[in-house]
């Protein structure tokens, strides 16, 4: 990554390459049709993503975002994806990654799981068997798919998940922004958002159960607070209970 974005290193300049106009040219404009045509036509996105990725490393490489006059290719990125520049990285990534995989089955298995693909493909290195993991990628259902690629790069075994959509109007957000904020100061750092919620609702729970006087859905409630606490915290529970009984 050291130069692609950036003129200097270490405190000393870098030459930048060699501006090939014309084909600067060429590619923003088959990114800017990819892009356009990716969001005329969502359902079918994957079947341009090898390109488009192809494409986002070759301006890197080649700094054809001076064309437009930007000063970097963060900058150039922060234009090109407005909504999340993590979209570009990742279709770079698998462009990088899996160079060994044919691009036709690539698009057959689809971007999503590329992405989880090029994961295990930087991890492995030359090691990566690309034929097994086809294979997988084409059997498994995406969310499938995701958990066995997270059990093999961290030796655990992972839930099933599932996305929540819902709308908020605008006057509520900080409100939740700063509930989760404050679970996070609590609970840790690392802990994700939906971790946080859940400590946040199961707390509601015990609080309104306590009120309603319904003791085995307040113990309930009291059980799945005390499997969330971090290990040094429910040692410290466990010997508070002990000192009351």
């Amino acid at each position: 990554m050291i130069g692609l974005t950036s003129l200097r290193t270490n405190g000393q300049a870098l030459m930048a390459p060699a501006l090939n106009r014309n084909r600067a040219l060429f590619v923003l404009a088959k990114i800017d049709d990819i892009l356009a045509w990716d969001r005329g036509i969502e359902r079918e996105r994957d079947t341009k993503f090898v390109e488009l990725g192809r494409y986002l490393c070759e301006v890197r490489a080649g700094q054809y975002w001076r064309v437009d006059r930007l000063k970097s290719f963060d900058e150039f990125l922060e234009k090109k994806f407005p909504e999340s520049r993590r979209k570009a990285y990742y279709l770079m990534a698998i462009h990088e990654q899996l160079t060994r995989v044919p691009k036709r089955e690539l698009k057959e298995v689809g971007w999503t799981k590329a992405t989880e693909l090029a994961k295990v493909a930087r991890r492995e290195g030359q090691r990566f068997e690309s034929a097994i993991w086809l294979h997988k990628a084409r059997s498994m259902e995406t969310g499938a798919f995701k958990r066995e690629v997270e059990r093999h790069l961290t030796g655990r075994e992972t839930e099933p998940c599932e996305l929540l959509y819902f709308k908020i109007y605008k006057s509520q957000l900080p409100v939740i922004e700063q509930a989760l904020e404050t679970a996070g100061l609590m609970l840790g750092t690392n802990k994700s958002r939906g971790y946080c919620l859940e400590m946040i609702c199961a707390d509601f729970l015990a609080g309104a159960e306590l009120e309603s006087k319904s003791p085995e859905t307040l113990l309930l409630s009291m059980c799945r607070l005390y499997e969330l606490l971090p290990v040094e915290l429910k040692q410290t529970f466990s010997s508070r209970l002990r000192r009351s009984a």
